[in-house]
């Protein structure tokens, strides 16, 4: 959320990319947008800190977390003060969408932009799904689709390393995770790279629609906008994240309303690996509220 304001989108979209670079930052966007948006994101940002410390007995750093699943459930008043930020958290992301559309989409300029070849990388798309193929954030099958969008691999977490390998360089410290069934053939992109992405945009090439109905008729208008799926326009991220900051909202809505947060049992047998934008990713499945805690 805040990353989507001060540091993603909002510098480069509502200053402008021909704007001064040092008022291309969070100071920037208040001059032009006033006050009122920046202190909303700042609003809720807070909440959804709220919300994990409620859940999880702190914010970023929870410490609820045990082998297996969580330590603690939620009573009756702290899930009513869970639902309160949530309805508020879908409310903010509708408006986000509000804005990028009267800043970003009603400027052509800047969907030309969006959509120039210096800003285009043909990828293969890496993302999780649940059983009908669709944007998930916590639960399912790893999902690869190619340059074209059809399926490549879809298999579970815990099969990751056997479609995915890493490569080294000498050059960096970091590692090249990059596609079995393609093989390693430098960082050059196309059909026959073995390289992926992991990502927003990523996600929505990897799935066939998203899992709530506001974000999927958001997902619908992006995928109409920039020409069809899937979408290989490096600055699209900035609309993909805010089509899942609008599910995640949603679904945050939803849960806050399940009896299930109130779990007798906080833990379960259960592991595996899960793909994120920086490799995999070892989790616990864990009951529906740590599911509600990931969407923050």
């Amino acid at each position: 959320m805040s990353h989507e304001a001060g540091r993603a989108d909002a510098p480069d979209f509502v200053v402008g990319p021909d704007g001064p670079r040092a008022e291309r930052n969070v100071l920037g966007v208040l001059q032009r947008v006033g006050a009122e948006l920046v202190t909303q994101v700042i609003a809720h940002r807070r909440m959804a800190q709220e919300v994990q410390s409620i859940l999880a007995g702190r914010a970023t750093h929870p410490t609820w977390c045990v082998p297996g699943g969580v330590s603690k459930g939620i009573d009756e008043e702290q899930r009513r003060e869970v639902q309160i930020r949530a309805a508020s958290c879908l409310e903010f992301a509708k408006h986000s969408l509000e804005v990028f559309n009267q800043v970003v989409l009603s400027n052509q300029a800047y969907v030309d932009l969006i959509l120039s070849s210096p800003y285009r990388v043909t990828s293969h798309s890496m993302g999780l799904v649940d059983d009908r193929n669709r944007v998930a954030f916590y639960d399912g099958r790893i999902r690869v689709v190619d340059t074209a969008g059809a399926e490549i691999v879809k298999y579970h977490p815990r099969d990751y390393l056997e479609h995915v390998a890493e490569h080294v360089e000498p050059w960096s410290y970091l590692k090249f995770p990059y596609l079995k069934a393609k093989g390693w053939h430098g960082l050059d992109d196309g059909q026959e790279s073995g390289v992926y992405q992991a990502a927003p945009l990523a996600r929505l090439n990897a799935a066939d629609s998203m899992a709530t109905p506001l974000a999927q008729a958001e997902c619908e208008r992006y995928f109409t906008t920039l020409g069809g799926r899937p979408v290989h326009a490096v600055l699209a991220h900035h609309w993909a994240r805010l089509v899942e900051l609008v599910q995640a909202a949603e679904q945050m809505v939803e849960l806050s309303a399940l009896p299930a947060l109130f779990f007798p049992r906080p833990r379960a047998a259960a592991h595996g690996l899960g793909p994120t934008a920086h490799g995999p990713d070892r989790t616990a499945s864990r009951p529906g509220c740590d599911r509600l805690s990931c969407l923050l």
